[in-house]
C-alpha cells in the first residue's frame, strides 16, 4: 500500500478502511493522517522476516483494495551486508597475496631491479636454506601459461634428488613437495639423510602440472656424523660463511652457477674464496724474500673418535675412560701428533658380559712446502 494509491480515495472510504482494520482514533483523523495510519497498518501486517529482508515490492490487500508496499531494509541489515562484502574482499586479497611469489627489492640494496634467481645453501647435515627472488613479470607469464588451471594452482617448493652430477638431467627425482606462500624469499628445508639435490620453485596445478619459476644450484649434504660441528644457528652465517659457502658447492668445480657467489658477496660485501693472485714464483735467488714480514702459516690436527656400544658398557681409549651416553654412543677428541700411533678402544660389560677391543692405527704426515713470493714487477 502506497500513499499515492490512497490519496486518490475520498476521506469517507479511508475512514471506513481504517475502521475495518482497527486503526485507533480514526474518527478524529484528517485525510493525510488516515493515509499514514493505513500505510503503517499494512506494513505491520507483513511477516517479521519479510520486513527485515532486502527492499522489494509486496502486494497487500485491505478490504477490496490492493496496494503495493515497498519494503526498505533496516540499518542493521545494510550494515550486515556491508560487513559480509568486506570480509569476502579481505579473504580474496589474502588468497591473492599468498599465491603471489613475486619478491620486493630489499632496502639498502640500491636500485637494482629484482631478477629471477634461486640459491640453495647447506646449513648442516639435516638442514638446507633456500633463497630466491622472482620478478612480477615471471608471475604474469606463469598465469598466462597455466590459463584456466591458474585458479587452482598452488605455490610449491620441490626438492629434486640428483642421481648424477649433471644438473637438469633425466635422473632427477622429485622427493618432496613443500607448499609455500607469497611474502617470503627464504625457506629452511629439513633433510633426514645425506643426498645430492637441488630445489625449484613454481606452481603445481590440480592435474599435477608444474610450472617452474626458478631453479637452484646443486648441493650435497654432509654425513650426519658431523652434526655437532656443522649444525649451527641461522644467525651465525656471517661467522661461518666460508664453511657454509664451501658446503653449498661454492668452491666445487662442478658448480657452474654464479648465483651462489653473487648472493654471498652481496650480503657480506666482500669477495668469496681466496684472493686473486698475481704471478707467483718460487723464491730461489739470494736476497729474495721468501715470505712477507710477519706472514706465517701454522697448522695442527686432532682426531675425533666416536662409536656406539651398550649403555652400561665401560669404554676406554688408550687406557683412559670414555663417557658413554644414555643411548650407548660415545665421542672423544684425541691429539694427532705428526707420527704413527695405535689407539686401542676397549669396551667391557659388567657381570661377565664380555669384553671387546678395536684397534685403530692412525698416521699423520705433515710436510711444509717451499715458500713462494709475489713477483711485484709483473702485472
Amino acid at each position: 500500500m502506497t500513499s499515492a494509491s490512497l490519496k486518490e480515495k475520498p476521506v469517507r472510504d479511508l475512514a471506513r478502511l481504517a475502521k475495518q482494520h482497527g486503526v485507533a482514533g480514526w474518527h478524529a483523523m484528517r485525510k493525510d493522517q488516515l493515509i499514514k495510519a493505513l500505510v503503517r497498518k499494512a506494513k505491520s501486517a507483513l511477516p517479521p522476516d519479510t520486513r527485515r529482508s532486502a527492499a522489494r515490492p509486496a502486494t497487500v490487500t485491505i478490504g477490496r483494495t490492493k496496494a503495493v508496499v515497498v519494503q526498505v531494509p533496516s540499518p542493521a541489515a545494510i550494515a550486515h551486508t556491508a560487513e559480509v562484502a568486506r570480509r569476502i574482499a579481505e579473504a580474496r586479497d589474502r588468497i591473492a597475496k599468498a599465491k603471489n611469489l613475486a619478491t620486493q627489492p630489499e632496502g639498502g640494496r640500491g636500485k637494482r631491479a629484482v631478477r629471477d634467481r634461486m640459491v640453495l645453501m647447506v646449513r648442516g647435515p639435516h638442514w638446507l636454506h633456500a633463497f630466491w627472488e622472482v620478478s612480477p613479470r615471471s608471475i604474469e607469464r606463469a598465469q598466462s601459461a597455466l590459463g584456466q588451471e591458474w585458479h587452482g594452482a598452488r605455490p610449491v617448493l620441490r626438492v629434486l634428488k640428483m642421481e648424477s652430477k649433471l644438473q637438469a638431467s633425466p635422473s632427477e627425482q622429485v622427493v618432496r613437495e613443500i607448499e609455500v606462500h607469497g611474502g617470503v624469499k627464504n625457506w629452511f628445508i629439513d633433510i633426514r639423510e645425506s643426498l645430492r639435490c637441488r630445489v625449484e620453485l613454481g606452481y603445481l596445478t590440480a592435474t599435477r602440472r608444474f610450472h617452474s619459476l626458478v631453479r637452484s644450484n646443486a648441493v650435497t649434504t654432509p654425513p650426519a656424523s658431523q652434526c655437532d660441528t656443522l649444525d649451527s644457528h641461522w644467525g651465525e652465517i656471517v661467522d661461518d660463511c666460508d664453511r657454509i659457502y664451501a658446503m653449498s658447492g661454492g668452491f666445487s668445480p662442478e658448480n657452474n652457477s654464479t648465483e651462489l657467489q653473487e648472493l654471498f658477496e652481496e650480503r657480506l660485501r666482500r669477495p668469496m674464496g681466496p684472493p686473486t693472485p698475481t704471478r707467483l714464483q718460487p723464491a730461489t735467488g739470494e736476497g729474495d724474500e721468501t715470505t712477507p714480514s710477519g706472514f706465517q702459516l701454522e697448522v695442527d690436527a686432532e682426531l675425533i673418535v666416536y662409536g656406539a656400544t651398550r649403555p652400561d658398557a665401560y669404554v676406554t681409549l688408550q687406557g683412559e675412560p670414555v663417557k658413554v651416553q644414555a643411548d650407548g654412543t660415545f665421542r672423544v677428541r684425541v691429539d694427532m701428533p705428526n707420527k704413527r700411533q695405535v689407539l686401542p678402544i676397549v669396551a667391557s660389560v659388567p657381570q661377565g658380559g664380555g669384553r671387546q677391543t678395536v684397534v685403530m692405527a692412525i698416521e699423520r704426515n705433515t710436510k711444509a712446502m717451499e715458500p713462494y713470493s709475489r713477483d711485484v714487477h709483473e702485472e
